[in-house]
């Protein structure tokens, strides 16, 4: 069985600070482990079959295969589908495959840009393997998936009909790379129907873990053509779209043009021709035929214009999926170009200053971090919160950007098809002086005093948002949200920056406004009327067991305050969180401590349900804790929001009870154990505490 959630994210969490899950140490997906694997094969003489992604209708999916073909499948390894199978024939390109049935040409666009990048291709593509004597029928490629890096295993079992593969195929029958490469990446979208449908975008972060920028060719910037020019140059992988028609289908217009359809950006050259200079843009399209037909296509009369050696060196006319087209006719017939590079150099020219990154993963949760956007004034602040300081700035202009904000939300489930992508979006503010003091999340009075100075132009619903800015040093505080509250979902924020900058998670330390505390006053005679009462229900001995603290608190302490009351298993724990002296049962001394205990929370509780409707919701759990004088953060809210909520996202009266007497007595044994901000057990030590508190 494996470990629980919280337990492996505060495992990940850790690994990933030592390193793992970067691109030099990639996560295994699905714990599977491409060299113990192999070593496995080889001593036992087998070919490896994946049962993870098993061949089979399932690693299909619905949907791509008329029920008929699905029964003609039949799962072949590439010595039975082709004389001489080569992981890779004489190098890596773009003319080496075409588009098979799956709706996938922006995933293969994106590999088309990816085999202009030698360095990235060899991350993603590892070209070590090979069908010699250690060929085992397994493979494995590498892929960028939502903060880390993970190495996905495959068995080399592909699918076909009437030996013919279904999907992606090489020009070449011989050469696999292709056909294995779109296996893994199925694997990790689900299946072959999870990866129909997409944009380039998704596919080229996913190949390079770095930046994206998304370009509107419906207005461009004055300064696209430079923008293209340095991206060509630099680690960018480029792909674009053209507008989709009157139906999902991918229809060939007059201009041999696709509609609906991913392309490659593959180059850009400025040609001096009779007349003028003109700027154009190489492109290429993943199905590996059908071109553009108008000006500076193939068979353009245009090119006569320019100098024998430029027509030598740009032109091929052959039916390759490749051709030119000018600046002004690319704006006009796609609709956006994607960039995606290992860092934002590209974005700016002469850029003297290397950028920095930072990023955070982070969690909206209907009822108490999912506060949604600006609109929703009474629960805006209650959102994720990170706090920056820009320290200096870069011997730049004064008009240059310097940080880039993105926001990324991510899914939940592992199939594609079946995540729903929320309206995200950001907002910055500036943290003014009398707010420099502040600890720990921003209260709703300072969004209503203060403007964003910065934020996202819209709410989209999309994988991710970003926004390229100028900051002068000072403080800022960044509020990522879906543009609804109470929507639940987990997000990467990534901020590249040029200048110094310093930033955390704003929730850690909570100093909240004032929120009113009950008025608690000793009364001597309450603790003895507490110990005549427990005289009345204890044993020979003195003490009270579980079942009798049950009974007490439901019949006799609490009666008329609870929904359903404390269940055994409350009582057992809160039995072994006061028991000093580890009897199973607890002492008279023992139990008033925790009759106080009861009634002050009981008396926090109250005062904080201004909804009065006898429950807590999670919104009004916050105020509890503030007025309890515990601090939390937005994590631990969250953890506790699922552990002690109902499904309406209410707390009970003895839910809230049992949670804030188990927070109260876990925070002192940390205290009274730690070394620093550390503690160190050994295993009977941690058992123990595990397993009677």
């Amino acid at each position: 069985m494996p470990p629980p959630g919280v337990c492996l994210n505060i495992m990940g969490s850790r690994s990933k600070s030592e390193g793992y899950g970067g691109i030099a140490n990639p996560e295994k997906f699905l714990n599977q482990d491409y060299q113990h694997l192999k070593q496995y094969c080889l001593i036992k003489g087998v070919r490896y079959i994946d049962d993870m992604f098993p061949p089979d209708r399932r690693s299909i999916g619905q949907g791509i295969l008329s029920p008929s073909d699905l029964n003609r499948v039949e799962w072949l390894r590439p010595a039975k589908i082709a004389p001489n199978p080569s992981f890779v024939l004489d190098g890596i390109s773009r003319f080496d495959f075409g588009q098979g049935l799956v709706g996938n040409c922006w995933f293969l666009a994106s590999i088309g840009a990816l085999t202009f990048q030698n360095d990235i291709l060899g991350h993603v593509v590892p070209l070590d393997q090979a069908f010699d004597e250690n060929y085992c029928g397994l493979f494995h490629f590498r892929f960028w998936r939502f903060g880390r890096w993970v190495d996905v295993l495959i068995d080399d079992k592909l699918p076909t009909i009437n030996g013919r593969l279904i999907f992606v195929h090489s020009k070449d029958p011989n050469e696999f790379w292709p056909a294995l490469m779109e296996k893994a990446y199925a694997k990790v979208c689900g299946s072959y129907t999870d990866m129909n449908a997409g944009t380039p975008a998704e596919a080229m972060m996913d190949f390079t873990g770095g930046i994206h920028m998304c370009v509107d060719l419906s207005s461009p910037p004055h300064n696209l053509w430079q923008l293209m020019c340095r991206a060509g140059k630099s680690s960018t992988l480029m792909g674009c779209g053209t507008p989709q028609g009157e139906t999902s289908a991918n229809t060939v217009m007059q201009n041999g043009l696709v509609q609906g359809h991913a392309y490659t950006v593959t180059g850009v050259k400025q040609l001096m021709t009779r007349e003028k200079t003109v700027n154009l843009v190489r492109l290429w399209n993943p199905w590996g035929k059908g071109e553009w037909s108008g000006a500076w296509s193939d068979k353009s009369p245009l090119w006569q214009n320019v100098s024998p050696q430029d027509r030598e060196m740009c032109l091929s006319v052959a039916d390759d999926g490749e051709f030119w087209m000018n600046m002004e006719d690319f704006c006009e017939f796609y609709t956006d170009l994607d960039i995606c590079g290992l860092s934002p150099d590209f974005l700016e020219s002469d850029s003297g200053c290397p950028w920095k990154t930072s990023m955070y993963e982070g969690r909206w949760v209907a009822g108490t971090t999912a506060g949604g956007c600006m609109n929703n004034k009474d629960s805006f602040w209650t959102n994720p919160q990170y706090r920056i300081k820009i320290r200096g700035e870069c011997s730049g202009k004064e008009c240059d950007k310097n940080l880039l904000v993105s926001l990324m939300q991510k899914p939940d489930k592992r199939n594609r098809r079946l995540v729903q992508s929320l309206h995200i979006g950001f907002s910055l503010f500036e943290i003014t002086e009398q707010y420099k003091e502040q600890k720990g999340k921003f209260p709703a009075s300072f969004f209503s005093r203060h403007s964003p100075v910065a934020q996202t132009a819209t709410y989209m619903n999309a994988r991710e948002v970003i926004e390229f800015l100028f900051l002068k040093p000072g403080e800022y505080l960044i509020v990522p949200s879906t543009f609804n509250a109470n929507e639940t979902a987990s997000f990467i924020l990534t901020i590249y920056s040029k200048a110094e900058t310093q930033c955390y998670e704003n929730s850690a330390e909570y100093r909240f406004e004032q929120v009113e505390k009950p008025k608690i006053i000793k009364n001597s005679g309450e603790d003895d009327n507490r110990k005549k009462l427990f005289r009345q229900y204890s044993d020979k001995f003195e003490e009270v067991d579980a079942e009798q603290l049950q009974e007490l608190l439901n019949g006799k302490i609490l009666k008329g305050h609870l929904k359903s009351g404390f269940s055994i298993d409350a009582c057992r724990s809160m039995v072994a969180l006061m028991d000093t002296s580890i009897t199973g049962k607890l002492n008279s001394e023992e139990f008033v401590r925790l009759c106080n205990k009861v009634e002050k929370y009981k008396g926090i509780f109250f005062l904080t349900d201004v909804s009065k409707t006898g429950t807590l919701s999670l919104r009004e759990l916050r105020n509890a804790f503030i007025a309890s004088g515990m601090g939390v953060c937005d994590e631990m809210l969250n953890l506790m929001a699922l552990r002690y909520g109902a499904s309406s996202g209410h707390m009970t009266l003895e839910s809230f009870i049992s949670l804030i007497i188990r927070l109260d007595c876990m925070q002192k044994i940390f205290t009274r154990m730690c070394r620093g901000e550390q503690m160190s057990l050994q295993h009977s030590e941690w058992m123990a505490i595990s397993m009677y508190t």
